[in-house]
């Protein structure tokens, strides 16, 4: 899994059967040097002119290529460290990288190359696992919420997960497993952007630039009041939905926690749109790293926990989801839902790549 935060490359080890057996193995990060990730920022840049899912021209190709070994390497790395031999793994599920995501035009690109990695790995790999749902007239966004609901089975419902990578996403699940997902606005994504363009620096490393800030509450008022925060779910987001939203003449720390207070907020509000409140809030995703999201999170929900606190693990649940959503493309089981996407009925979808040499 390659989130749209570009911290890196989370690989996790996971055996279940798709549906109910859940068993969560060992897991690891490869964080993205500053190279890669300006690599990623140029191809960013360059899908914002693309129209066609399958156009790869120029920077795009570049980036794909350089992907796809990134994400080999780390996967054999992984196995080498957890003496796992990848003749043992029946499938990977790989997300790619998103480009661009415009479901209303019936439009995402993730880049990354599930042939050239089968072939790489020599293992069969499960890819592209959101293009069938766009196809089909959904937000193709968040696919996580089956295996939420997968991690719920032995927990309190009404319970609702939080996911906060760049774009910010809820899950909830319901007492007899009914599933309501959606994005809920900016996650890590403009934070880390700010940051950026000030100081050079990838993120606000645990909030305390935005702890040191006071909260322009004019400028929320402005992002609160787009018309997406009033519609329900489901719903999507792109990385830079908002990004045209001014922050000028805000010193650094008033613009972190001015955007801090955006993320929190947005996710607080989100409880309209959900059948009933959740009994708890469980927060994944880089983002329960920043102290600031978090404290302003228990500022306006209640019962907020890390998800280790239920014994998971937030730092590696999206690239488990992965997993879990390759096996189930493999058995032709569905990936998404009316309540998840907006699709209107329960479908499957991801592309399966057979190695084109035999294994080892």
């Amino acid at each position: 899994m390659s989130g749209t935060s570009l911290d890196g490359i989370d690989v996790a080890l996971l055996r279940t059967d798709g549906e109910g057996l859940v068993e969560r193995g060992r897991s690891r990060t490869f964080p993205y040097d500053e190279g890669q990730r300006e690599l990623l920022r140029r191809a960013l840049t360059a899908a914002i002119a693309v129209t066609d899912r399958r156009d790869r021209r120029g920077i795009l190709g570049e980036a794909e290529a350089a992907l796809t070994h990134w994400h080999g390497e780390a996967v054999k790395s992984f196995c080498r460290a957890i003496d796992l031999s990848l003749a043992e793994v029946n499938i990977v599920g790989f997300h790619g990288q998103t480009m661009i995501h415009r479901p209303e035009r019936r439009l995402t690109v993730q880049l990354g190359d599930g042939q050239e990695l089968a072939d790489m790995l020599r293992v069969p790999v499960a890819y592209d696992l959101r293009a069938a749902d766009v196809a089909a007239g959904g937000q193709g966004a968040p696919l996580v919420p089956v295996y939420h609901r997968a991690l719920a089975e032995n927990l309190p419902k009404p319970i609702a997960f939080i996911n906060i990578g760049g774009v910010a996403n809820v899950t909830w699940v319901g007492r007899s497993g009914e599933l309501v997902a959606f994005d809920t606005g900016p996650g890590n994504a403009l934070i880390d952007d700010w940051m950026k363009a000030h100081t050079g620096k990838a993120r606000d490393e645990n909030g305390a630039m935005a702890r040191r800030g006071r909260v322009d509450e004019a400028t929320v008022a402005q992002f609160l009041g787009d018309s997406f925060f009033e519609k329900p779910g489901p719903k999507s987001l792109d990385r830079n939905s908002f990004a045209g939203i001014s922050l000028e003449g805000l010193p650094l720390a008033d613009g972190a926690a001015t955007l801090v207070a955006v993320t929190a907020r947005s996710i607080a509000a989100s409880v309209v749109h959900m059948p009933e409140p959740p009994e708890s809030w469980i927060v994944c995703g880089g983002g329960r790293h920043n102290a600031a999201i978090m404290d302003a999170l228990t500022t306006w929900l209640p019962n907020v926990m890390p998800a280790e606190a239920c014994g998971l693990n937030g730092d590696s649940m999206e690239a488990e989801a992965w997993a879990y959503l390759a096996v189930r493309s493999l058995r032709e089981l569905p990936l998404t839902f009316p309540g998840t996407t907006g699709v209107e009925e329960a479908i499957t979808g991801g592309v399966i790549a057979p190695p084109r040499a035999p294994r080892i």
